[in-house]
């Protein structure tokens, strides 16, 4: 097994701005609270967690090849 990455780039899509965040790795993140707009993000229809829907790299049990939910 690799070495998951931990930061990804998390881009909000009300205002379209993006933060460098540090993912959990043993947790799904259910909501994101945009910095710079307060926007209150959810994860899309599908997606285990906000960095699998708005995110640059998914979810480190995502990485890993298992699900985060389970």
């Amino acid at each position: 097994m690799t070495q998951a990455l931990l930061q990804s780039l998390i881009t909000c899509p009300e205002c379209g701005q993006s933060r460098s965040e540090r993912m959990p790795t043993d947790a799904c993140q259910w909501f994101y609270e945009c910095a710079h707009c307060g926007a209150l993000l959810r994860p899309r229809p599908g997606d285990c967690c906000v960095f699998c829907s708005y995110g640059t790299v998914p979810c480190p049990p995502v990485q890993n090849g298992r699900s985060c939910c389970t």
